[in-house]
């Protein structure tokens, strides 16, 4: 009966939210879509034009969480889980706060090149905004779509271990290879903000597998 009891909270709670959520993770995509075009690019007019674009989207995005405070104060009176449901919403947005800090730290640093593995980065960081729209989109009925939702959450896993990956090899190569020590510091610096932001959806992702542990049975 108590198990029976969550489900119908969280079921009640999806219908109130779920939009929201749908909004934010379609921001993500938006902002992961213009970081990654940002990377490859070699114009650095073009740099600060996308740059606002993937600033415009964490504003956007920042207004969304503002609405979703307002919409969780507004149902208090029926019971359910907030925390799983804020704490949801905070690592979107905290995903998309990420992805602008990756694309501000370029303009910051001006880096004389942008190398492919940071290229690489920015798109697993595109790949894993992909899954979190579609595990937002799947969570409308997660007893019916409890494998599709945990493979997008393995597929994430997969993507922020492939970032690990890259980002130790990157390091490991600036430091053996590049000799202007400015650069270094940029590229190091660069690397580990992106990394970070790869590790940002895991975070995402480790929580919609409570979701389901929780509510799904």
């Amino acid at each position: 009966m108590r198990l029976f009891r969550r489900q119908r909270k969280f079921t009640k709670a999806k219908s109130h939210f779920l939009p929201i959520f749908s909004r934010q993770v379609a921001l993500g995509k938006q902002a992961a879509v213009s970081l990654y075009d940002l990377v490859r690019s070699t114009d650095k007019t073009e740099w600060a034009r996308l740059e606002k674009d993937v600033k415009q989207c964490e504003i956007q995005g920042d207004a969304l969480l503002s609405e979703f405070y307002e919409a969780l104060y507004e149902v208090l009176l029926y019971p359910v889980d907030r925390d799983d449901l804020q704490v949801l919403a905070i690592y979107i947005d905290e995903f998309l706060d990420q992805i602008n800090t990756s694309a501000k730290s370029i303009l910051l640093y001006m880096p004389e090149k942008i190398d492919q593995p940071l290229v690489d980065l920015a798109q697993y960081i595109d790949a894993e905004a992909d899954s979190m729209v579609r595990i937002i989109s799947l969570m409308s009925d997660m007893k019916a779509c409890f494998s599709s939702i945990a493979l997008e959450c393995d597929r994430i896993t997969e993507l922020e271990h492939a970032g690990d990956d890259s980002y130790e090899e990157y390091i490991g190569n600036i430091f053996r290879n590049e000799k202007n020590a400015i650069e270094l510091m940029k590229y190091k610096n660069l690397a580990e903000v992106f990394e970070a932001t790869t590790d940002g959806a895991k975070k995402f992702s480790d929580h919609v597998r409570k979701i389901l542990l929780r509510y799904v049975q």
